[in-house]
């Protein structure tokens, strides 16, 4: 009589399914990732999306200007919440006068709020035209589930999942399969585009600039690095882990960034070879760019688009949320940590639940979330560019650092960036 094996239970094929995946790299890398796909959030959709209808394929440039400009800054933000185990504002109370730290975590927590806002009413929106419930119900069911998981499930395994859900920015590469792409002409237009450098071109790149550098990463990063520590010492009193932990870091960052930066380039050309073309040059909204492509690439192209905005939503909202939070408390002296249970930090889960639900609030409003977010491109292009001066400082200062300041390379790029964001302010402020 032959024997034959039990089949598995469902639950042993789970098990060994999430097992698999947890040993997978990608559950081994570190906050970079998180951080760079939670910069290509739906309002960023938006942007670049505009960017690729407007001025067609003549702002993919500005990608490859960004990459090594958001990876600087990102870079001194994990440095700095490694090396010190303390998050970017509790780093800042240390180093400055209150009413630095004060200034710019009252307006990260203003502009965190309205990007909430706008973020969730483009997931509602691209939720409706793939299912066909009302925007407003699916709006709820968005904010309450991002919160749900945010309060109740510890971090270890919440990021887990955030971590795979990266992947779903691969969906705008894919777009590209189901369109003519003019790749000829798309190299040509990435190092030597053609437009009028007139208000409306100029506008354009200051929210392309302001989209792709924004405050909310750079205390989102530093803290999650402490985050990441679970109990190890940070690395002025551990230097022997500094090697191993400091090439991570920069490998992590930049492949992060890079990843980023590539999914916006590919966001705005798929948008050029598409939209532009077809003459479509006014897009608000995410979802707008996604219910546009329908006719003109077709349902899957579509659908891989509006998969796109749900999965980094899902990224984008908690990242926004979780950056107020850990600044806000960081800056009380609250227990903070999304490790932490909800009763042992409630500070921490209040200024999430607030932060979250009055991004709801505004979908009820007689605001416009388009509006809101004009004016937390505002906010952020106020704060990034004094924020970014301070964590130059921070970074590059022996008495927080010890031994392990940035190094000369890093900061220039910091200075860098610093001073295309400080135009990239200027010109959004000026009339017309």
């Amino acid at each position: 009589m032959r024997y034959q094996s039990k089949p598995p239970h469902l639950p042993e094929i789970i098990g060994t399914a999430v097992h698999r995946l947890r040993e997978h790299p990608l559950a081994r890398i570190g906050p970079g990732l998180i951080t760079g796909v939670a910069d290509d959030d739906p309002s960023g959709i938006a942007t670049y999306s505009q960017a690729g209808a407007q001025f067609g394929l003549n702002m993919l440039w500005t990608m490859p200007l960004a990459f090594p400009l958001m990876a600087a800054i990102q870079s001194m933000c994990a440095l700095i919440g490694r090396v010190t185990g303390k998050g970017l504002a509790a780093n800042i109370k240390a180093a400055f006068p209150p009413i630095v730290l004060r200034g710019i975590v009252l307006l990260l927590l203003v502009a965190n709020t309205i990007n909430i806002a706008a973020d969730v009413a483009a997931m509602g929106e691209v939720a409706e035209l793939v299912t066909g419930f009302s925007r407003h119900l699916m709006t709820v069911v968005f904010v309450l589930a991002t919160l749900a998981l945010q309060v109740f499930v510890p971090y270890h395994r919440y990021v887990f999942f955030l971590k795979w859900l990266t992947l779903s920015l691969l969906a705008y590469a894919a777009v590209l399969f189901t369109v003519h792409v003019p790749w000829g002409e798309v190299a040509l237009r990435t190092v030597w585009p053609s437009f009028t450098p007139n208000a409306a071109a100029a506008t354009m790149v200051v929210g392309v600039f302001g989209t792709t550098i924004s405050p909310y990463l750079f205390f989102w990063q530093a803290s999650e690095e402490v985050e990441d520590m679970r109990g190890t010492a940070p690395l002025l009193r551990d230097p022997q882990a500094a090697s191993r932990e400091l090439r991570r870091i920069r490998w992590d960052t930049w492949s992060g960034m890079l990843y980023s930066d590539a999914t916006a380039y590919f966001i705005i050309l798929a948008t050029a070879v598409t939209l532009h073309v077809a003459g479509v040059t006014d897009i608000e909204t995410a979802a707008q760019a996604a219910g546009a492509l329908r006719p003109l690439a077709g349902d899957f192209a579509f659908v891989l688009f509006a998969l796109g905005i749900l999965g980094v939503g899902l990224i984008g909202v908690p990242v926004l949320a979780g950056s107020a939070a850990y600044a806000v408390c960081e800056a009380m002296d609250w227990k903070w940590g999304l490790e932490r249970k909800a009763t042992d930090a409630r500070g921490f889960y209040g200024v999430i639940a607030v932060s979250v639900l009055a991004g709801l609030v505004i979908q009820y409003s007689p605001l416009s979330p388009m509006k809101a977010l004009f004016w937390s491109a505002v906010i952020n292009g106020v704060v990034a560019v004094p924020l970014m001066v301070v964590i130059i400082m921070l970074v590059s200062r022996k008495s927080v650092m010890g031994t392990f300041t940035a190094s000369r390379g890093i900061v220039i790029l910091g200075w860098i960036a610093t001073g295309v964001m400080g135009a990239a302010a200027v010109m959004m402020m000026m009339p017309g």
